[in-house]
């Protein structure tokens, strides 16, 4: 448990057996980066026993997504995660969140099944999104807008965001440095839904905010 009485882990094993709910999509955990701040890559920060990268597949899967692509960049994360699970190697890492993004989807484009209408995105350094944040936006899928979590304040917009699979390519276009999909809303905000979602998108940047999700 935490200090505020929540549970410590947002993805009990209780819990991981895939939702049915929503539009059939795939998961893309963004975990490539090399976590200066932190003083290693995140993807293999351990919590609750379990490493980012291995959270943030266990999020997607519980979330009803399938199949799962995890780009990978500064540290080899095939040892640590399923073999169901596709490693997108990601090169270009060091350019930022962008780069990530585009092998991510591009990669998908290649191998996804013709039934999966979207792709939900989450990052590697996000360790308290929850499942229901997942399912939401898998419900509220349109198939020519993109979907994202909208938390209460301060929290307010931000990942899982389901892109549908009409967008991949437009979004992977426009995807550069840190901005992500972000560059791509900002052009066309009639293309984009917030649905509300419960959990924290907080995110990790040094170890001692691992023990403060609700900072």
């Amino acid at each position: 448990m935490t200090g505020s009485g929540e549970p410590a882990d947002p993805v009990p094993a209780a819990r991981v057996r895939a939702v049915a709910a929503g539009a059939p999509a795939a998961g893309v955990l963004l975990a490539a980066g090399a976590g200066r701040r932190f003083g290693r890559p995140k993807a293999l920060v351990e919590l609750d026993g379990l490493t980012l990268a291995a959270r943030g597949v266990r999020l997607l899967r519980a979330g009803g997504c399938d199949p799962i692509v995890v780009v990978e960049g500064a540290a080899p994360l095939r040892q640590l995660l399923p073999a169901d699970v596709s490693i997108v190697p990601n090169p270009d890492w060091p350019t930022g969140m962008g780069s990530s993004l585009r092998a991510g989807l591009r990669a998908l484009a290649a191998v996804a099944p013709a039934e999966v209408a979207a792709a939900v995105v989450v990052l590697v350094d996000q360790p308290w999104v929850l499942p229901e944040a997942v399912t939401a936006v898998r419900a509220g899928f349109h198939p020519h807008r993109i979907v994202l979590a909208d938390y209460p304040p301060p929290a307010g917009r931000s990942h899982p965001v389901l892109i549908p699979r009409t967008l991949w390519e437009p979004v992977a276009a426009t995807a550069h440095g840190d901005t992500g999909a972000r560059g791509f809303m900002a052009a066309h905000p009639d293309l984009v839904t917030a649905v509300p979602c419960p959990g924290s998108p907080a995110d990790v940047d040094t170890p001692e905010q691992l023990l403060d999700p609700h900072r």
